[in-house]
């Protein structure tokens, strides 16, 4: 969004102490485990863009608390499988033969916002070593969170990140954003039985040499997270709804989301796909 546009969205600039009140407010506060989903440019034109809100976030958790937030890296993967934008088909080989290999100290993230980007980069953040969806971590449980999460294994299974999150019952702040950004809500679809499987690839660092390695894992789709969150909340799910800035936010917990998910999925399957005429 252009620059002139969050101006726009605000009558005043919107200042660290703004934001720390809506997280108060939003019932953020220290000793919380939180995962953010966020969109930098609902906020509106904050001081500080988003340096300012990953260390105002920091301060609400406080010492005690433990800040969350995706750091995907979609570009690393099978690239028969993309398709936001596809690429043709000719390029496929290329792309497994030259695609540089993860490395969590730099592999910058892929669609998860400015916010998300500059969280990475601060200084005491910690990465797991997933080469497709890591998570990046910074407080007292981030070590005990990010550990063991590597290729090869689930990718939001309950040994993942995204299972102990749901063990700690942590709260998820959706800043700007919907339940289609809820990555939580994969974890309903790894545990919910019905959802297919498919091959996943990266570029990896096996013994010192890079390698394009490739396993089985589920088949992710967010498509109907919108409506399983819609679903959720009119069922009584426990939401605090809130503004920070421009951008309109709801906090929730993992646990009774993903418990509800998952018989929501069961209740609900997916349609399955139609055939492309020939």
């Amino acid at each position: 969004m252009p620059e002139l546009d969050t101006i726009a969205l605000v009558e005043n600039p919107v200042t660290e102490a703004d934001l720390l009140a809506g997280l108060q407010t939003l019932g953020i506060g220290a000793g919380d485990t939180v995962i953010v989903h966020s969109s930098m440019s609902k906020l509106g034109w904050v001081c500080g863009r988003e340096v300012a809100v990953v260390h105002t976030l920091i301060n609400a958790v406080g010492r005690t608390g433990t800040l969350v937030m995706p750091a995907h890296s979609g570009d690393n993967s099978e690239p028969s499988n993309w398709c936001n934008p596809p690429v043709p088909k000719s390029w496929f080989q290329t792309i497994r033969d030259a695609m540089p290999a993860y490395d969590r100290r730099v592999t910058p993230t892929r669609s998860m916002g400015r916010i998300a980007e500059c969280f990475r980069t601060y200084p005491g953040t910690r990465r797991s070593a997933h080469p497709h969806v890591s998570w990046c971590a910074r407080g007292p449980f981030a070590r005990w969170l990010l550990r063991g999460h590597t290729f090869g294994k689930p990718c939001f299974g309950m040994q993942s990140p995204l299972g102990r999150l749901y063990r700690r019952n942590a709260k998820i702040l959706l800043l700007g954003v919907g339940y289609g950004n809820c990555t939580s809500l994969h974890l309903a679809e790894t545990l919910y039985p019905g959802t297919p499987k498919e091959t996943i690839s990266a570029a990896v660092t096996v013994r010192g040499r890079r390698r394009w390695q490739t396993c089985e894992d589920i088949e992710f789709n967010s498509d109907r997270f919108p409506q399983l969150g819609e679903a959720y909340e009119q069922a009584g799910g426990e939401v605090v709804c809130g503004r920070l800035g421009a951008a309109e936010c709801k906090v929730l917990r993992v646990r009774p989301l993903v418990d509800f998910g998952l018989k929501w999925l069961a209740e609900n399957p997916a349609p399955p796909e139609e055939e492309e005429n020939e």
